[in-house]
């Protein structure tokens, strides 16, 4: 049975090579390119590039349902399953049915500011910041129960799947993403005799709500990161941050080893 391909890349020389040979693979069998993502239509996309290649393609089409595989062109590729040199053995694979899904949620934030409601999404992470190179103090709470006033450069909320990214070179733990669970790892905390702050991570339930309320008025002005796309806000009277029901499925064979892939990409 014909199934429907979209391929989504990004604009590197090497990322466009590949993609010309992987249309031209793809005639000689029954799977077909379509140049539009329909969600009800495709049955594959294709992502080429790195890691920030998938992150905006989950941006752009909303995390969609449909499977991803990736081709890696970029640096790390933790994310993407396929060597460019391993094209054939992957559309073997995909057309013998050898694979299995990876269903990866996201974590999503609740800005609270001006009388209104602003919702982000994040594959990997949310990260809650004062302006500028400013510290912020932040009021923290767990499911509405008061935990600390965090004072710092601030928060970044991570999915298991973004454990490996931000909240990794901050100092939190790596997360088998088997875990359903949110890391609330610090940015630079700020412990001294004047404020008391946690200085490692700490892991909530999936069902747990963390909330963010800011200090004073000078700490109502804070930025709001997800996935490397930025947004300002002023007069924010509260952030909640839950893990979110959005996710993404990764195609995976069987040779796919969360463990052997963080040796291989951090050791």
């Amino acid at each position: 049975m014909e199934k429907r391909i979209f391929i989504y890349t990004n604009n590197t020389e090497m990322s466009q090579s590949i993609e010309k040979t992987l249309r031209k693979k793809l005639l000689k069998t029954d799977l077909r390119v379509f140049d539009e993502y329909e969600a009800d239509n495709t049955d594959l996309i294709i992502c080429i590039g790195g890691d920030g290649t998938l992150l905006r393609l989950v941006q752009e089409y909303n995390f969609p349902k449909t499977p991803i595989v990736g081709i890696n062109t970029g640096h790390l590729g933790f994310f993407q399953e396929i060597l460019p040199e391993k094209i054939d053995d992957f559309i073997f694979l995909y057309n013998q049915g050898k694979y299995s899904i990876q269903s990866l949620n996201g974590v999503t934030a609740y800005v609270k500011t001006n009388g209104c409601t602003k919702k982000h999404t994040a594959l990997n992470e949310i990260t809650v910041k004062g302006l500028m190179t400013h510290p912020v103090h932040l009021n923290i709470s767990i499911n509405n129960s008061f935990i600390e006033r965090f004072s710092g450069d601030g928060l970044c909320i991570a999915s298991p799947a973004g454990s490996t990214a931000y909240n990794y070179a901050l100092g939190g733990s790596i997360v088998d993403p088997r875990l359903n669970l949110l890391q609330v790892t610090p940015i630079a905390p700020m412990q001294n005799v004047a404020y008391r702050s946690f200085t490692s991570s700490i892991l909530l339930p999936s069902n747990d709500k963390l909330t963010v309320i800011p200090c004073s008025a000078n700490d109502t002005t804070l930025t709001v990161i997800y996935d490397g796309m930025m947004s300002e806000y002023e007069n924010v009277e509260e952030i909640s941050i839950y893990l979110s029901r959005k996710k993404i499925n990764l195609i995976r064979f069987d040779d796919y080893q969360f463990w052997e892939k963080v040796k291989s990409k951090f050791l």
